[in-house]
This record gives structure tokens, C-alpha cells and sequence, in this order.
């Protein structure tokens, strides 16, 4: 193996690898039902927004 044949493997293969990797999880991540889980980590910070956390939540 030398350099040429790695080269043009990374620049056919590999593309077409991270491509499909990359189309893999923009699907994941818009993927219908997972509204309510991204809004929820969002919504993370505010949870406790009225009174602290019980020291026992914290942990």
C-alpha cells in the first residue's frame, strides 16, 4: 500500500462514510418525537426557578 492507493480510498470511500455519518444525524437529531426531549433539556435550567433544589436532588 502506498500513499496513492490510501489517498484516493480516503477521497471515494471515506466521503461517502462521513457523508452518510453526517445524513445519519441530522435524521437522529430531527427525528419526529424528540420535539419534547430537546425542549425538556432546554428547559433544564428552569427547573427550579422558584425555590432551590432539595439538597438531596442535587446530588
Amino acid at each position: 500500500m502506498d500513499y496513492h492507493i490510501l489517498r484516493e480510498f480516503a477521497d471515494s470511500w471515506v466521503l461517502l462514510a462521513m457523508f452518510v455519518f453526517f445524513a445519519l444525524v441530522v435524521v437522529w437529531a430531527f427525528r419526529p418525537g424528540s420535539r419534547k426531549e430537546h425542549r425538556d433539556t432546554a428547559d433544564i435550567i428552569f427547573r427550579h426557578e422558584e425555590k432551590p433544589a432539595e439538597k438531596e436532588a442535587r446530588t
